[in-house]
C-alpha cells in the first residue's frame, strides 16, 4: 500500500479546525472566585486544561483542589511585570493559551455622585480595568495565534443604566467593555480567528449566597454555573459571530 499523500495547507487547516475545541488551555484570571471555580469545573469537564490565577496562594490552591486538570498559580495581575513573569511560567509549563477568561473585579457603591470616593475608584480601576489591560495585552499574541482564541469578560448591565450611586462602578465597567471592543478590533485587523466577547449580568449568585440568605430570591441574578456554561460554549461558536459582541445573560 502506498503512503498517503501529505495534506495540503487547506486540508491541514480544516483538520486543525475540526479539533479546535478539544484540549484547549484556558487561563482564568480571578480563579478563586465562585465564578472562577465554576468555570474551572466546566472547562475541565469538557476536557480542557485550566490555569487558575489569583493573588492569594491559599485561596487559589483551595479553588483548584479536587478539580483534576486545573492548576493554580499566584500572580498580582495588576502589576504588569508580574503578569509578564506569569506568561513566561505558563508558556514554559503549558505552552500557548487558547482562552483568557477575565473574572477579576469587585463592587463599590456610594451615596450619590458626591459619594463616589477616590478610594473606591482606585480599587475598581485597579481590580477591573488594570488587570484586564495587563492580561489581555500580555496574552494577546497567544489568543490571536489560536484557531479558537477567546477573550471574555463579565461586565454589568449597569453600564447601560448607570445610577448616581454606582457611577464609579459603571464607569470602570464601561471602560473595560471599551477595551474588549478594541481587542476585538485588533483580532479583526490581524485577520485572526480569535474573538473578544462581553458577557453582561445584573449580578452573580452562587450556592453559598443562597445558603446565607435563604429568604432571598435573587431576581435577575445569573448563577455562576450558567455563566460558566456560557463562557465554555464560546469556544464552539464561530469567531465571526462572536467577535465584539455583548451578550446579556
Amino acid at each position: 500500500m502506498s503512503a498517503a499523500a501529505p495534506m495540503t495547507t487547506e486540508e491541514a487547516r480544516r483538520d486543525q479546525s475540526a479539533d479546535a475545541t478539544k484540549g484547549l488551555t484556558i487561563l482564568i484570571a480571578g480563579g478563586s472566585s465562585a465564578a472562577g471555580i465554576a468555570g474551572a469545573r466546566a472547562f475541565t469537564q469538557a476536557g480542557h486544561r485550566v490555569i487558575s490565577v489569583g493573588s492569594d496562594g491559599g485561596r487559589i490552591a483551595a479553588a483548584v483542589a479536587g478539580i483534576p486538570g486545573a492548576t493554580g498559580l499566584v500572580c498580582d495581575l495588576a502589576d504588569p511585570d508580574s503578569v509578564s513573569l506569569l506568561a513566561d511560567q505558563v508558556h514554559d509549563q503549558f505552552g500557548l493559551v487558547d482562552g483568557l477568561v477575565h473574572l477579576v473585579g469587585g463592587w463599590r457603591g456610594g451615596d450619590g455622585i458626591a459619594g463616589q470616593s477616590d478610594v473606591d475608584w482606585d480599587f475598581l480601576q485597579r481590580n477591573v480595568l488594570t488587570t484586564l489591560r495587563n492580561t489581555s495585552r500580555t496574552f494577546y499574541p497567544d489568543l490571536a495565534a489560536s484557531v479558537t482564541g477567546r477573550l471574555s469578560i463579565v461586565s454589568s448591565t449597569a453600564v447601560s443604566r448607570p445610577t448616581a450611586g454606582n457611577a464609579n462602578y459603571a464607569a470602570v465597567k464601561a471602560a473595560a467593555e471599551a477595551w474588549v471592543l478594541a481587542v476585538a478590533d485588533g483580532f479583526a485587523v490581524d485577520g485572526s480567528r480569535a474573538a473578544a466577547v462581553i458577557l453582561a449580568v445584573k449580578a452573580l449568585v452562587y450556592d453559598g449566597m443562597r445558603a446565607a440568605a435563604p429568604q432571598r430570591n435573587f431576581p435577575g441574578f445569573t448563577d455562576v454555573k450558567r455563566l460558566a456554561e456560557e463562557v465554555a460554549g464560546l469556544f464552539a461558536r464561530p469567531a465571526a459571530e462572536l467577535n465584539g459582541s455583548r451578550i446579556i445573560l
